[in-house]
């Protein structure tokens, strides 16, 4: 299955929260209405599942993902990303 796209999402200022589910099968992105959810086959320690979360998420929006930045969640499954 491929990644969603969601370059519509890509604003400067633009908040996207995502439900993150670590130690997945296969690292995805489904999008259910407004929400997304991210599955990454990393696990949720230092900070490893935020990063390939981040960098899946940054794949999926067509951006560099030094632009997006974790403002919320860092340790929760629901984490907000606000693309700079």
């Amino acid at each position: 299955m491929a990644e969603p796209d969601l370059t519509d999402l890509a604003q400067p200022g633009a908040e996207i929260a995502v439900r993150v589910t670590p130690k997945a099968s296969r690292n995805r992105i489904e999008r259910e209405g407004d929400a997304l959810r991210v599955y990454v086959t990393t696990v949720p320690e230092n900070g490893k599942a935020n990063a390939a979360v981040q960098k899946l998420l940054a794949k999926a929006l067509g951006l560099p993902k030094s632009r997006l930045d974790l403002i919320r969640g860092a340790t929760s499954r629901d984490k907000v990303f606000r693309i700079g």
